[in-house]
Order: C-alpha cells, then sequence, then structure tokens
C-alpha cells in the first residue's frame, strides 16, 4: 500500500507523510464539546468528519488507535450557564405581584439593551418593551432585512450576532407585554439575575455545576450514537482531574514559563520564546489578535490585571464570587481553559502523541497555547524544544447562511432536529464525506440533494445485485457466487481500477470526496452489465461486496461490524428475537392467498400446475433446519414461487377469457401483496421474468401513493377539461338560441330593420356606417350558428 500522506496543520502546505511514534498503532487526542447545551450540526460536522478519518485509519489502514477524548465539564460558559439556571429557578419561586414582576422585567430588558444594542438607546432614548418594535426596525432593519449595518458586503457573525439580541429583545418585549415574563423573558432576565445576586452562588457546592455538565454530557453521547460516530477509548474530565492540572501548573511555574498574579498564573511567551521555543506555531499570524485572546480566556475573566505581556493567557484561575473553587498553592480558583486538554492528553498518552484534533476554530489560541504549556512542560533546559503533538488534523467548520454555526450566536441547528426533520444519520454522513474534512462545509439544499441521490444509487445497486444473485442462485442451483481469480472480464478490471483509485485517494489525507466519485463511477459501470440479459452475476457481487466493505468503513452501515464482509447494508432484523416461522407467516400467507385466487381462476398449463404443487414449505423448513437467519434468504422460497406463479399467468393472459381478471391480479401480487411485505417485483423485458427486489415498506407504499396521486391530478385535470370543454359548449348553445333578428335589440339603439339591424342610435342619430358594418357580419355569423341550432333541435326532436 501507498504512503499515507496528511494535512498537518503544523506543517502548512501539501499532504506529508504519516509516520507514527510506534508502528502499527495511533495515539491521538481530540478536543472534545463543552457541554452546556443541545448540540448542534457543527458539532456533528466536526466529530462526523473526525470518526470517518479514525475508520479509515483503522479498518482500511489496519492502524491500532488509541482515541481518548475529554469532556469539558468547567469553564465561563457552563459556570454562567449553571449559575444562572440556579438563579431563574429561585426567582420563580418568589411570589411576586405582576407589577413587580413586569417592572423587574423592565429593567432587564433596558439593562439588555444597554450592554449588547446600546444603539437603541443612542441620543438619550428612553427604550420600553411597548416602543421597541418601531425603534428595532429603525436602528436595525436593513440587518433585519439580511443586509449588513453599514450596508455594504456580506453579512457575518457581527450581524448573526446583532439578529440574536434582537430576537431576545422582541421575545421579552412581547411577553412583557402580554405578562408572561417567566418563560417568555428569559433571555433578558438571566443576565440580569446574574449581575444581581451571583455572589449567593456558592462556589463550594460543584453540584449545581455538575448536575447541568452531566445531563448535557449524556444528550452529547446520545447524539453521536445516533450519528454513528464511535464512543473514544478514553474519556476524561475536567473536573476528575483538578490535583493533577494544580501540579502541571506548579512545573511550568518552577521552570520559570508561568508566573502568579493576584491569585491566578499565567503563562509567560516571553520567556517561553527566550529559551528557544517558538509560539503560535499553528496561526502565528493570530497571535496578537485581541478578540480571539479575549475568546480564549473566557467572558468571566476580561480585563484581568496583572499580566506581563498582553497574549499571556492563564493557566489558573482565581476565582470570583459566584464561580467553582478548588485549593491551590497560589489560593482558591479553578483551571484555565487550555490547560486542561495538555494535563489530560498527557496524562493518558504521555510527553507525545500522533495527532491532535478538533475544529478549526481552535488552532488559535486554544492549541496554540496547548502546544506552548506542554511543551513548556515537558521541555528540557538547554536541550532544545519538545515536540508534543506531531501532527494537527483541524476539521473545517460548517456555515449558514455564510455564518459559522455557532451556539453563541444561536444561529444552529441541534443534531435532533436535523434529524427528526431534514437528514438521516447516514445521508448527513455523506453530506460530510462529499467534502474534505479540512474544507468548510456550507449547509444548502443542493448538498443534502447531491447526498440523497448519492445514496440511493447505492442503495438501489445492492437492491439490485442482491436480487440478481437471488435469481442466479435459484436457476442454476449456484451455491458459491465468490469470485473467480481467474476472470479477467470487464468488470473484474473495472473494479480493480478502483481499488487502486481508492488507495490514492485514501492515502492523500482522506479525500473522501474523490473516494466518493470512484464508489459512484464503479457502480455506474456496474449497472450497465446489471441491466444486460446475461449480466455478470459474480462480477456484480464481487463489486457490491467491496462497495460494502468501502461503506461500512466510512461508517455509513450502523449495523455493520468490521471486517464488514457483508453485502449491502446489514440488517439488524436477523439478531432480533424473532423465529425463522415468525418471519415467514406473511410471506406464507401471501403465497397460499394467490395460490388459492389463481387456483378460483381454472388456469393450467404444465409450468403453473407444478408451481402450484410445489412443496415451498419443504424448502423453508430446509433453510431453517440448516441453520439460516438471513431474513431474506428464508422468506425467498415463497417469494420466489409468487413470482413465478405470476410470471406465468400473464404469460396465459392473452388467449385466455379471464384475461382482464388475470391482469387485475397481475397488479394486485406486485402493487398491494408483496408491496405490504417491502417486496417489489420489477417487470423486465420479455423472456426474463420478474426480479425481486427487497425495497423498505415505507419507501414502496410512499411511491404507491405518488403514484396514486399523479393519477387522481390526472383524472381531475381531464375532469376539469371535460367539465371547460361542456361549459364552452352550453355558452355557445345559450348564445346560438338568439335569433339574429333579436340579438342587437337593446337599450344602446332606438330603430331597427326588418333583419334586426339598427338603424337609430339611443339619440336618434343614424347608426355610423362602420358600426353598422361590424354589426352585419356579427348578424350573418349568428344567423348561421341560429340555424344550425335549430337544425339540431329539429333533429333531436324527431
Amino acid at each position: 500500500m501507498a504512503q499515507l500522506k496528511v494535512h498537518n496543520s503544523l506543517k502548512p502546505g501539501p499532504p506529508v507523510p504519516f509516520t507514527p511514534k510506534e508502528e502499527g498503532k495511533v495515539a491521538w487526542y481530540a478536543c472534545g464539546p463543552t457541554v452546556y447545551d443541545h448540540s448542534h450540526l457543527g458539532h456533528a460536522r466536526n466529530y462526523v468528519s473526525t470518526d470517518i478519518i479514525r475508520r479509515i485509519m483503522r479498518d482500511y489502514f489496519g492502524f491500532k488507535v488509541n482515541f481518548v477524548m475529554n469532556i469539558t465539564d468547567v469553564d465561563d460558559k457552563i459556570i454562567l450557564k449553571a449559575r444562572r439556571q440556579r438563579l431563574l429557578e429561585l426567582e420563580k419561586s418568589k411570589n411576586y405581584t405582576p407589577e413587580v414582576l413586569s417592572n423587574l422585567a423592565t429593567t432587564a430588558f433596558q439593562s439588555y439593551a444597554q450592554g449588547n444594542l446600546p444603539e437603541l438607546l443612542k441620543d438619550g432614548f428612553e427604550l420600553s418593551p411597548n416602543n421597541y418594535a418601531e425603534r428595532r426596525d429603525a436602528i436595525y432593519g436593513k440587518v433585519l432585512a439580511g443586509g449588513t449595518l453599514t450596508g455594504e458586503g456580506k453579512p457575518g457573525d457581527d450581524e448573526a450576532k446583532m439578529k440574536m439580541h434582537l430576537n431576545n429583545l422582541t421575545s421579552a418585549s412581547v411577553a412583557i407585554q402580554e405578562n408572561k415574563v417567566l418563560g417568555g423573558a428569559d433571555e433578558i432576565l438571566l443576565p440580569y439575575l446574574d449581575s444581581l445576586y451571583k455572589d449567593s452562588i456558592d462556589g463550594r457546592d460543584h453540584k449545581i455545576f455538575t448536575d447541568v455538565t452531566k445531563y448535557w454530557e449524556d444528550r452529547f453521547m446520545d447524539d453521536m450514537d445516533a450519528l454513528n460516530v464511535m464512543r473514544p477509548e478514553v474519556i476524561t474530565r475536567v473536573t476528575e482531574y483538578v490535583p493533577q492540572i494544580v501540579d502541571f501548573v506548579n512545573e511550568i511555574v518552577k521552570k520559570g514559563f508561568a508566573y502568579e498574579a493576584d491569585g491566578s498564573v499565567y503563562f509567560d511567551i516571553a520567556a517561553f520564546e527566550k529559551a528557544g521555543n517558538p509560539y503560535a506555531r499553528l496561526r502565528p499570524e493570530s497571535r496578537n489578535d485581541k478578540a480571539l485572546q479575549e475568546d480564549g480566556e473566557g467572558s468571566l475573566s476580561k480585563n484581568l490585571g496583572g499580566k506581563r505581556g498582553a497574549g499571556d493567557f492563564a493557566l489558573w484561575k482565581k476565582s470570583k464570587a459566584g464561580e467553582p473553587v478548588w485549593a491551590s498553592p497560589w489560593g482558591e480558583g479553578r483551571p484555565g481553559w487550555h490547560i486542561e486538554c495538555s494535563v489530560m492528553a498527557s496524562d493518558i498518552l504521555g510527553s507525545q502523541m500522533d495527532i491532535h484534533s478538533g475544529g478549526i476554530d481552535l488552532a488559535f489560541p486554544h492549541h496554540d497555547n496547548e502546544l506552548a504549556q506542554s511543551e513548556a512542560y515537558f521541555c528540557e533546559h538547554g536541550k532544545g524544544p519538545h515536540s508534543w503533538v506531531n501532527y494537527f488534523l483541524h476539521m473545517g467548520h460548517l456555515s449558514i447562511a455564510g455564518s459559522k454555526m455557532s451556539k453563541s450566536l444561536k444561529n444552529f441547528q441541534t443534531i435532533r432536529d436535523a434529524l427528526n426533520t431534514d437528514y438521516t444519520p447516514r445521508g448527513m454522513r455523506v453530506v460530510f464525506l462529499l467534502g474534505r474534512w479540512n474544507d468548510g462545509v456550507e449547509i444548502s439544499p443542493d448538498m443534502k440533494t447531491m447526498a440523497e441521490s448519492w445514496e440511493a444509487s447505492v442503495n438501489n445497486f445492492f437492491i439490485v445485485v442482491k436480487s440478481l444473485i437471488a435469481e442466479k442462485s435459484a436457476n442454476d442451483a449456484l451455491k458459491s457466487l465468490s469470485i473467480d481469480e481467474n476472470a479477467q472480464d470487464g468488470l473484474q478490471a473495472s473494479l480493480e481500477k478502483a481499488q487502486k483509485e481508492m488507495e490514492t485517494a485514501l492515502t492523500d489525507s482522506f479525500d473522501t470526496p474523490r473516494a466518493m466519485r470512484v464508489l459512484s463511477q464503479l457502480i455506474t459501470e456496474a449497472n450497465t452489465n446489471a441491466h444486460k440479459a446475461d449480466a455478470d452475476v459474480r462480477g456484480l457481487e464481487a463489486v457490491a461486496r467491496w462497495v460494502t466493505k468501502i461503506v461500512g468503513i466510512f461508517g455509513l452501515d450502523a449495523n455493520a461490524k468490521p471486517p464488514y464482509t457483508g453485502l449491502g447494508w446489514a440488517s439488524s432484523a436477523a439478531s432480533a428475537n424473532i423465529s425463522p416461522q415468525e418471519t415467514v407467516a406473511p410471506f406464507a400467507t401471501v403465497f397460499q392467498k394467490v395460490k388459492s385466487e389463481v387456483e378460483s381462476l381454472a388456469l393450467h398449463s404444465e409450468t403453473l400446475d407444478k408451481l402450484l404443487a410445489a412443496n415451498v414449505d419443504s424448502e423453508f423448513e430446509s433453510l431453517a433446519t440448516a441453520g439460516s437467519t438471513d431474513p431474506e434468504a428464508l422468506v425467498m422460497p415463497y417469494l420466489r414461487t409468487v413470482s413465478r406463479i405470476r410470471d406465468e399467468i400473464r404469460k396465459l393472459a392473452p388467449t385466455s377469457p379471464s384475461k382482464k381478471q388475470i391482469l387485475s391480479l397481475s397488479d394486485q401480487i406486485r402493487d398491494d401483496d408483496l408491496t405490504n411485505l417491502g417486496v417489489y417485483l420489477d417487470d423486465r423485458s420479455e423472456g426474463q421474468s420478474a426480479l425481486i427486489k427487497f425495497i423498505p415498506k415505507t419507501e414502496l407504499l410512499a411511491q404507491r401513493e405518488e403514484k396514486a396521486a399523479k393519477e387522481r391530478e390526472k383524472a381531475a385535470l381531464k375532469e376539469a377539461a371535460r367539465l371547460a370543454r361542456e361549459k364552452i359548449e352550453a355558452d355557445k348553445a345559450a348564445k346560438a338560441k338568439v335569433s339574429p333578428v333579436d340579438m342587437f335589440r337593446d337599450e344602446r339603439f332606438s330603430a331597427w330593420d326588418e333583419d334586426g339591424l339598427p338603424t337609430k342610435m339611443k339619440e336618434g342619430e343614424d347608426v355610423p356606417k362602420s358600426a353598422l358594418k361590424r354589426m352585419k357580419k356579427d348578424w350573418e355569423r349568428q344567423k348561421k350558428a341560429h340555424e344550425e341550432w335549430k337544425a339540431k333541435e329539429a333533429k333531436s326532436g324527431i
């Protein structure tokens, strides 16, 4: 196999050769979630893409992967979430009068606007829930309409954040005016209550915080299970590592790479670089980005004093009132954000790991700070820099409407909502496979449609191949359809070409878009062969089994397990606690029903008589006794016989006096009896029997309803056209009834000649010659139509 190469963020440019520190093994640490809210599609993008690479390394390249992931269960976002949740619960337990509660909410409303959208209060404007909507539209109308605040360029994160705050204020203004403050105005109440009562929270009571994180960790794991993301070999949690974190920080201080200031400990970037160590290796261009630095420190740590350098970051934070606390040599405090990963990863994987991964938004400052503090911990003075991570893999972020999807912007769709409304787990994974793992992905209808089309083509291919195998097994009593090693047919050549191209794609930094194209092209070539009368079933099976293996490696089949030697999507039904007899019972019932209905038609042929007399139950019992648990194999004797009976009566139909009943029964067998069992009979060209296809019942019923709906629509259009024609004929007949002598006798005129043509206008003047000429032509047409009507009436009256 060719050398695997990967995109390594530590070495920007083309992929570099991947060589693990221990042959055949991969030590891998992935940044896990901060658990305080629902997981969204941005998380799915990160963890599904990571899972795809992990599976390829394990199941394609054969590495033994030790995959470690952390759970961040204490940080500024979690502290705020837990603390505010507790304060809101306490507030809801108070017996406020409606007036007091309304005043509280109004004050919170104004405080929220002042802190997040001060433009609403500029020039001393007295903002209130009552005048908010008008003021909002005047100040932020452009943003709400999809534009930017400046009127130039495309909206981005700033506009998304504005919309979030505006939506919060909009909901709160309505709730306050409707006296539904608690529950309707929580988003503006929470920060205000926090500003009033945060000091009342006991930081030693960690349960306030861990109750929140345990709940959301479980929800996250459920979401990952739903997406078929493998669980890590090791999961670490920050709150379980605080003593080790204290020791780790203390060692960095002893080495002179960190310093204490007012109870907090900061990493000394200048001292680190002075000792010959590089800082911001991943994103050197971002090292002075103040906004990113502040975001990395957390919202509760802004404007902390005592730093020697602007970019120095907290390893240990002095806890303020209302924050969780642990003991340390520097006083009561809590871990900084970046230090957790350094300590936990090093504890499990040692002083050096092969792979560290996470979302691209973590590259700076999180991962750059991780690298610096870890290399400071492990480095030895005078021996040069220490390399803590050999390969950094950064997953591209996911965006929606041009803005990164994130919890803080509230512009996200949760994984659960997406799976309930827009995607299947497999469909979502296909979307991510169609893009490079290290590129951004824009959620769009086109991407979803492409994924659905790709999945449908693979699914249809599996169905056709399995059907052809079952057919050939029955016709030729073929017991083994394994590939002929000496075969040199076209499909074998196509398969070998695809296998080489797949290796090229996956060794090129897990190029899954290219890999997906390889599968599509191979399936297209195989389908061409499958639709031939002399289809190469052996070759088709070989192709289908290889495709099965690859989609299994990609994690597209939640029921499949390595080494993925099956054919098609694995069925969960085989493992269910259902006996073979229970499995085939509905199929046996349909067989007996069809047999009875055909016998009632009194049809006979040598083939049909043999089919009706066949002991199908005995064939099934032989399979069950042999230990078969494959549902499709167990029911095949009944399906095959029903299909052949249907084929035979269709042959007899043209010369039978019961032709109409035969064709009706044929349609009933295909469209009703077998559809309700999740089976479709695909009628092929003359001389070939119908192909038995296993298709989910829901899909077949949906197709049947769609067909019926189209027929109803067609009938409705036909009926509407008939009624329209009848109306036209009726109007025409009603008009023809009028005698030409009477057609102009109305108030427009005052005199007429003997034929009924007007001679004088209403006022007495002569009818203009030009008008009279037109009326004469109309009169002649009416005379002809009237005479035809009279003739028709006379004829019908005879």
